[in-house]
């Protein structure tokens, strides 16, 4: 039996499930409605589009290393429960390796990829993992680097970090182990930028104008001239850089400057060496999450 665009829809609406979903149920249900209802609901597909509005914020962060490139990926689900088991983690390694290995230039690119090993795409992986934990997942974000690339995962999972490396040095697994030290340094101090060069010129301003105001509240610097004021707050500047930003910020394992530390280990290790980016996750960063008020539900019962 034929069926048509708008029974796709009608069985979009029906079941919340994606149109390639539809299309391909009613395609082996010979066009019957029904029969393509209960197909997704055999699939778990009906199931998953309906949860697939609750809140999930926790989950993972994973990273792989595959075919001369790096991946971190954050997989969100809405448990802890979830999240801490070997499975979902596996799942969450998983899809690092084939953002590494395909290059997909979005998540749905990254959906639509196939695992080499299963020989199915990562939705389909998805969908087998969501048929075991019956909660909503989500593959939130993902990032890509080719060539030397250090990698470090925080606490089974809270923090990935990535960090690329340009370098000339032979002995790529001490310019690995340098990156790793680089990389937790990263996940312990959040710096906001690589280096005082990558600030943006619009930040750096609203940051001195805070200065200014901060400082024309101050009885003790009220009556300084502007100009004076500009010249202090370009002192402080300093303090910001070595804040905020990766190559300025005190190595957490020595009491010198991020920079100093790379620059130390590639002149030991004979050749140059630079970090050229990073990339920090955090999992569940800027997702709100759910707040149960269970004494106010109780209220509103009883009412």
């Amino acid at each position: 039996m034929a069926f048509t665009a708008k029974d796709v829809q009608a069985l979009r609406e029906k079941t919340g499930c994606g149109m390639m979903d539809c299309k391909k149920a009613l395609t082996e249900c010979d066009g019957n409605m029904d029969a393509a209802v209960d197909y997704l609901r055999e699939k778990g597909l009906a199931s998953q589009a309906k949860k697939a509005t609750r809140i999930a914020a926790e989950g993972t962060v994973a990273v792989a290393t595959a075919n001369g490139a790096s991946a971190v990926v954050e997989v969100n689900s809405e448990t802890d429960f979830v999240a801490s088991n070997d499975e979902f983690k596996a799942f969450a390694v998983k899809v690092a390796e084939v953002a590494a290995k395909a290059n997909p230039q979005d998540v749905d690119a990254l959906l639509a990829a196939k695992d080499d090993e299963s020989g199915k795409t990562v939705d389909e992986l998805k969908q087998d993992i969501f048929l075991k934990f019956r909660e909503n997942m989500q593959i939130r974000r993902f990032v890509r680097y080719e060539g030397v690339v250090a990698t470090y995962v925080h606490m089974g999972g809270k923090i990935g970090v990535m960090v690329k490396i340009d370098t000339d040095v032979a002995d790529t697994a001490a310019v690995l182990a340098m990156g790793k030290n680089v990389a937790m340094q990263i996940a312990a101090m959040n710096p906001a930028y690589l280096d005082p060069a990558s600030v943006p010129a619009e930040v750096l301003e609203k940051e001195k104008a805070i200065m200014v105001a901060q400082m024309k509240e101050d009885p003790k610097m009220a009556g300084k001239p502007d100009q004076v004021l500009a010249k202090i707050v370009e002192g402080k500047i300093g303090k910001y850089y070595k804040e905020n930003t990766l190559m300025e910020q005190t190595f957490i394992m020595d009491d010198i400057a991020v920079g100093k530390y790379v620059a130390n280990t590639a002149k030991e290790l004979g050749g140059n060496i630079k970090v050229v980016d990073f990339v920090r996750f955090e999992k569940g960063e800027g997702i709100e999450k759910r707040v149960d008020d269970f004494a106010s539900e109780v209220a509103a019962m009883a009412k």
